[in-house]
């Protein structure tokens, strides 16, 4: 296990929400490197085993893995045109508490079909209520490093995301990963730690970020947390930063994206069906702490007291609502002021930790993401209520997004968004005011007009052919253009499922559509002679559904 006990830095407490655009900030490059492909006349030698049973010494990784982080690798060098794909990895591919890559045969028979199939790399989700679970600044990379390894091994690039939210709704949930228990024993003497909303409801997914600043774990602040925690990352994976590592995904909120909990966990699944609302998070003492104080300043006092009024979500119509329907207050001078202090928050929020991520990462080659979320299910109404919940100024009359973007561009991030494959036809039979197409269309303007690149990612668990079809045609309403910045896609993600005959060939078939190169028939060594690509993909494609 890999300890570290680095000093804490400074910090200064800040409750109001004013920002500095204008700061000095070191740019990372906005213009990607050209993507590269992968399918050229190449041997793989495995030189350890993962599984392997011998002891861990004293630096904390075992005698493979040590071997691995010491030896010569595979050319990462590979030249392809279009936009790669990568695969996210299932939630419980490290176990939880071990801290130990599961299913390694499996794994590695889907690696091995991954590669086969012409996918760029996989998505890996570090948790840090798994990393640093028992005790602050006590971190256990095992299960990664493994990943990693095995991904070199397969041809794989790596994407890692630092996950910093809980996932799953409860210890019941069988993919529960909460935060970690000295965080959560913090948040048990300290319950303003967590999001609150009107009714006093708490939202243990991530912290409060109003106290992003304040000294509430163990002496220190949430930012320093997050970034010592990003700069252990950087030093036990420095070997494969840039080469097999190429991507950095900063978690910023509940499920990694920059908004705030407005919907409970468990409805998410169903909220864009249900038109729920959902509730503004500015409860909890230290959020309210900062109201008052721009408020103060502001000569408002009577705008101190909390969230705004009339803005329930038990009618689902937002024209029942005061705040929310067409001439409600939302539109008035105090709705204003509420929504700009309560996305200036979040933003603010964003900007600590892509300064904290372009500050850790400098000089590597390797590209840091932001993730924004698609909640688009009030997206044809004036008001936007269910972004303006989650922290998007975002309304008929207002773009909430392009000062994202424009955050993400002075940090060289690449923006990561969700929806590709959700068409509004099918989706306005359920819901007649949601808009994914214009939610999703929104973004990639933005994205546009700030030149980054972007990432795309499915919400389904499952795509059929017309839902490729779909992110293939917004793919292209991105990329279409001179100059336009790179675009990669996120399968969301790796089971089963992907792999049953049917799903393979269409999943395939995307692979190659985005990509728009013919996939050359290389032969891949794995120390066990030669198997060409279509053998290969056939073969690790039935392992893969076998051992899962």
């Amino acid at each position: 296990m890999a300890i570290t006990s680095p000093s804490a830095p400074t910090f200064s407490a800040s409750l109001c929400c004013t920002r500095t655009d204008s700061a000095a900030v070191p740019a990372r490059s906005l213009k990607s490197s050209p993507i590269q492909t992968r399918f050229q006349n190449r041997r793989f030698t495995l030189s350890c085993r993962l599984d392997s049973s011998s002891s861990v010494p004293s630096n904390g990784f075992d005698g493979d893995l040590q071997y691995e982080l010491q030896h010569g690798s595979v050319s990462t060098h590979y030249r392809r045109r279009g936009s790669p794909v990568f695969v996210t990895l299932p939630v419980d591919a490290v176990s939880l508490p071990a801290g130990i890559m599961k299913r390694k045969k499996a794994m590695a028979q889907s690696f091995r079909a991954l590669a086969a199939a012409g996918v760029e790399g996989v998505v890996m989700e570090v948790w840090w209520g798994l990393v640093e679970r028992e005790l602050p600044r006590v971190y256990n990379w095992q299960g990664y490093l493994e990943i990693v390894v095995l991904a070199r091994r397969c041809g794989l690039k790596v994407r890692a995301v630092m996950a910093f939210h809980q996932c799953g709704t409860g210890p019941d949930d069988p993919f529960w990963i909460p935060l970690p228990l000295w965080v959560s024993e913090e948040m048990d003497k300290d319950p303003d730690l967590a999001y609150s909303d009107r009714f006093g409801r708490r939202n243990m997914e991530y912290i409060s970020l109003g106290c992003d600043v304040l000294p509430v774990l163990h002496g220190r602040s949430p930012i320093q947390a997050y970034a010592e925690f990003m700069r252990s990352f950087r030093d036990t994976f420095r070997p494969f930063l840039g080469g097999v590592i190429t991507g950095i995904q900063v978690g910023m909120g509940p499920a990694g994206e920059l908004r705030y909990p407005s919907c409970p966990l468990q409805k998410l699944s169903w909220t864009w069906r249900s038109r729920e609302l959902g509730e503004f998070q500015c409860y909890d003492k230290y959020m309210l702490a900062s109201l008052n104080a721009c408020a103060g300043e502001r000569g408002m006092r009577e705008w101190a007291n909390g969230g705004p009024i009339g803005a329930s979500n038990l009618m689902q119509d937002p024209e029942s609502t005061d705040f929310f329907k067409s001439d409600g207050s939302w539109n008035t001078p105090y709705g204003e002021f509420f929504l700009a202090w309560y996305s200036e928050m979040l933003l603010l929020h964003g900007e600590r930790i892509c300064r904290e991520a372009e500050t850790t990462f400098r000089g590597l080659e390797v590209n840091l993401t932001g993730k924004v979320a698609g909640i688009h299910w009030h997206y044809g109404t004036r008001s936007h209520p269910s972004e303006l919940t989650a922290g998007y100024y975002n309304t008929s009359i207002r773009d909430g997004f392009l000062p994202i973007a424009r955050m993400f561009g002075r940090y060289g991030f690449t923006m990561c968004c969700t929806c590709f494959e959700m068409r509004d036809a099918e989706e306005q039979q359920m819901n007649p005011v949601s808009g994914p197409e214009g939610f999703v269309k929104q973004l990639l303007l933005a994205a546009r007009i700030c030149d980054i690149p972007l990432q795309g990612e499915n919400t389904a668990s499952s795509l059929d052919d017309e839902s490729y079809q779909q992110v293939l045609r917004m793919s292209k309403f991105y990329s279409d253009g001179p100059g336009t910045p790179t675009f990669s896609f996120n399968f969301v993600r790796m089971d089963k499922n992907l792999f049953e005959y049917r799903n393979w060939v269409s999943f395939t078939r995307f692979v190659r559509q985005m990509a728009d190169v013919k996939i050359f028939r290389a032969k891949l060594g794995f120390g066990e002679g030669d198997m060409p690509l279509s053998s290969l993909s056939a073969s690790a494609t039935a392992g893969a559904v076998l051992a899962y």
